[in-house]
């Protein structure tokens, strides 16, 4: 081939590149473009009663305006769908099990595991079971949400390149979207924490397992009551870990995965605080919320404004402010000029593992207090793109499905309040109407939802707390943090406690509230919620403190507070790492020593001191706790430590007392074993660009908020899909919690009455379409800690929903 045609070759070759590209390109972006959701002009609808009047700001921020809340409730389905329809299907689908109908097989684990609740009908019968004037609710919210749906051009875009078709919205998915919730918020109704306790203390004599899952009173802030008692160490008479021979729990990997739990993992991180009207000058209580949830494209919460004529309202006009949960018609969280109101997990304990006797004759019965009973069986038939079906076998006792095995092979039920019914209804869109914070309390009670920490403040000043959900099981005759037998007559749940059971604090002296996930109270009233997991606590300390430097208060100084960074739980952290380097020779552990000599004792971005001390804490825990765990993995293959279980209390006293008898028998002394773990942090750290004084914590600790499909796609695709990755301050055990795709979903500072001085803030946009102004709109200011103002700001956009007969 000569050198002209070769040439002629490439041009032609080159030419239909770009064709293709620029077609690709046409296509893209008329897909965007497409199923890009309408902001302005008049749209004609069957099913809407008035017309509403619908405007959005240069964040998104949502105003409906209408003349009831039944038109404001099918105006924010439809706005809903265009805005978020894929991200509203996944969150249905997930606790469901229908994720593999829609994304392959990659989903099938997942689905198994949530299928076995068999949600969807739980979801069913909720609502078949509903009050009319909330069936009639969600009913108006599917409708909006189908209307909003077939009014894009185009398909959501994600089903385009997924191939496949969005199913219409029901009525009763709004509960799936609960369910989801329920999942997210209490263990993926799984409850492996309770099945590794038991594991735990199935191999270790009891002093040994009290001592390791001791709570820290060093850390504790709760509410009302007393700290816990500190924890004991067993004597040598109890436990030797340097006799016998030693166990070195097998492959290292499974090791480090069994230890990560008690490391610092992805933790709780919900903040709620408030202070009452004597402590700001307008004489309004101010509520702060941010809940920490998983973060994604787009987030999970939808910024709104609602308003619409309502007789109990100040002027007959009710304004409520806040964030709504797209899939259901609810302000989740928020100001209605009169209350604000805002929810932190509970981490009581809402599940439990009942030990099923199957009958010996027929292992199709199990025995209940009154004889025998027949075991349900259920064939869930799970749909899978592009591959055959897989049918689940479900097997359901009177208490729940059966999930897992105990520690002698005994089939395990879950008993959870999130598989039944009752936990789900439209209870939490009465905050809207609260006159008070009183008022707001009384609700309490009646919110189907996952039981959470609720905390309001009024304009009148007054501010109070409770826990939320229509069930606080009572429990009888058992032990609940294991699994137990409930054949005998009165053992098991017994019904669920009343409204006057519920514990509740309003107006306490010092005009301060705070929740951190952490327990709240203590006595009877901590034996009723349980403990599902209570944060260690130096968040709530932290917070607490916090609120009691100061005696006047803005919106922005809680702000102020959930932005606060201080690494108060590692500052003993770093006096032991000086102290265990001090007179080193090592030039390596020399240069960590002085690294952090001088403690900042900030989770800020450009912290290497912090990033030192903290892998230090991480190798100490490990080294202490692995033979631990290597002797319960010895007997149970499956064991991790338990999730949410901090082991601060332990670990702290062994550094700080020193019983040989409890230190790893590879190790000659304590010393040896700190040496150590400060040798891996120098060597582990110190061997990668730039060395150890390159490490900074922004290095690692980034925004990492991605879309679900951003994956799937080619690199410079999904980056144009997902949010900006840039370092962040915060970690855990702060009140700013920060992680690598888990954070403050929101931060929420309302002054009921003085919405104008109110702020929120919001990681991410309110869109998922890349195409639209609201994608990443407000995400800047969510990573620098800007105030965004609560209220909307001018309006950009005007759309107006009209009755078809208009």
């Amino acid at each position: 081939m000569t050198d002209r045609r070769r040439f002629r070759w490439l041009r032609t070759l080159v030419g239909i590149l770009l064709i293709l590209v620029l077609g690709l390109c046409i296509a893209g972006w008329y897909v965007l473009a497409g199923s890009h959701a309408q902001l302005d002009g008049e749209v004609k609808l069957q099913g809407i009663g008035d017309a509403v009047t619908i405007t959005r700001d240069a964040l998104g921020t949502t105003t409906f305006q209408g003349k009831s809340r039944d038109d404001i409730t099918y105006a924010m389905g439809y706005v809903h769908a265009q805005e978020r329809f894929f991200a509203m299907d996944l969150m249905r689908r997930l606790p469901a099990g229908e994720l593999s109908e829609l994304v392959g097989a990659k989903a099938l684990d997942t689905d198994v595991n949530h299928r076995r609740h068999r949600l969807r009908s739980v979801a069913q019968a909720a609502y078949a079971a509903l009050p009319p004037e909330q069936k009639r609710t969600l009913d108006l919210y599917a409708a909006g949400v189908n209307a909003g749906l077939a009014h894009l051009h185009v398909k959501p875009w994600e089903y385009l390149l997924l191939n496949a078709t969005p199913q219409p919205w029901r009525a009763e998915d709004s509960f799936l979207v609960i369910a989801a919730m329920y999942l997210d918020l209490n263990g993926d109704g799984r409850n492996e924490r309770e099945l590794h306790m038991a594991e735990l203390r199935d191999v270790l004599p009891a002093p040994v397992a009290d001592f390791l899952l001791s709570p820290d009173p060093d850390w504790e802030a709760p509410l009302q009551g007393d700290l816990s008692r500190p924890p004991v160490i067993p004597g040598v008479d109890a436990f030797d870990l340097r006799k016998g021979a030693p166990v070195t729990g097998g492959d290292k990997s499974a090791m480090t995965a069994a230890l990560l739990p008690a490391l610092d993992a992805a933790r709780p991180g919900s903040n709620n605080f408030a202070v009452a009207g004597s402590l700001t000058d307008t004489g309004a209580a101010i509520v702060a919320n941010d809940m920490h949830l998983t973060l994604r494209v787009p987030n999970i919460w939808f910024r709104a404004r609602l308003r619409y004529a309502d007789a109990t309202a100040p002027g007959g006009q009710r304004d409520a402010n806040g964030v709504s949960l797209p899939g259901t018609p609810a302000l989740v969280v928020g100001s209605n000029g009169q209350v604000a109101w805002g929810f932190t997990n509970s981490y009581g304990d809402w599940s439990d593992w009942v030990r099923v006797q199957r009958d010996p004759q027929d292992a199709s019965r199990y025995k209940v207090p009154e004889g025998w009973a027949g075991i349900e069986a259920h064939d869930e038939v799970i749909h899978i793109k592009d591959a055959p079906d897989h049918t689940l076998k479900v097997e359901t006792t009177r208490w729940g499905p059966v999930m897992a095995k105990d520690v002698d092979g005994t089939p395990l039920a879950l008993a959870w309040i999130g598989d039944r019914p009752h936990g789900y209804n439209l209870g939490v869109m009465q905050l809207e109407h609260a006159a008070s914070a009183h008022a707001a309390l009384d609700l309490a009670h009646d919110m189907g939802m996952p039981p959470q920490n609720l905390l309001a403040g009024d304009s009148a000043g007054h501010i109070g707390w409770t826990v939320t959900g229509t069930c606080i099981p009572l429990r009888k005759g058992f032990d609940p943090s294991l699994p137990a037998d409930w054949s005998a007559a009165d053992t098991g749940w017994t019904g669920c406690a009343d409204a006057s059971q519920y514990p509740r604090i309003e107006d306490p002296a010092d005009g301060r509230l705070w929740t951190a996930n952490n327990r709240t109270v203590d006595g009877a009233e901590l034996d009723l919620l349980g403990n599902g997991g209570h944060d260690l606590g130096a968040r709530a300390q932290q917070i607490r403190d916090d609120l009691r430097g100061r005696n006047s208060f803005t919106p922005g100084n809680l702000l102020d507070i959930q932005l606060d960074n201080r690494a108060v739980l590692l500052t003993r952290w770093q006096r032991l790492l000086q102290d265990t380097l001090a007179g080193t020779h090592d030039p390596e552990l020399e240069q960590l020593r002085q690294l952090t000599a001088t403690w900042i004792g900030r989770a800020s971005v450009e912290s290497v001191d912090y990033r030192l001390v903290r892998a230090f804490r991480d190798k100490v825990k490990e080294k202490v706790l692995a033979p631990f765990v290597a002797q319960v993995k010895a007997k149970h293959d499956d064991f991790a430590w338990p999730g949410l279980v901090d082991a601060e209390a332990a670990v702290w006293m062994m550094v700080r007392e020193r019983p040989v008898n409890l230190l790893d028998p590879k190790y000659d002394n304590w010393n040896a074993l700190l040496n150590a773990a400060a040798r891996e942090v120098a060597d582990d750290l110190g061997k990668q660009p730039g060395g150890l004084a390159a490490r900074t914590w922004g290095e690692t600790n980034r925004t990492a908020i991605r879309h679900p499909l951003s994956r799937a796609l080619p690199g410079f695709i999904g980056r144009f899909l997902d949010m900006p990755d840039e370092p962040l301050p915060g970690d855990h055990n702060m009140p700013r919690v920060v992680s690598p795709g888990f954070g403050a979903s929101e931060r929420l500072d309302a002054m009921p009455g003085h919405e104008a001085q109110s702020i929120l803030h919001m990681p991410g946009g309110q869109s998922d379409n890349p195409l639209s102004p609201f994608h990443g709109a407000g995400e800047d200011d969510w990573v620098n800690g800007r105030p965004t103002p609560l209220l909307p700001g001018p309006d950009r956009h005007t759309l107006t929903l009209l009755p078809a007969s208009e």
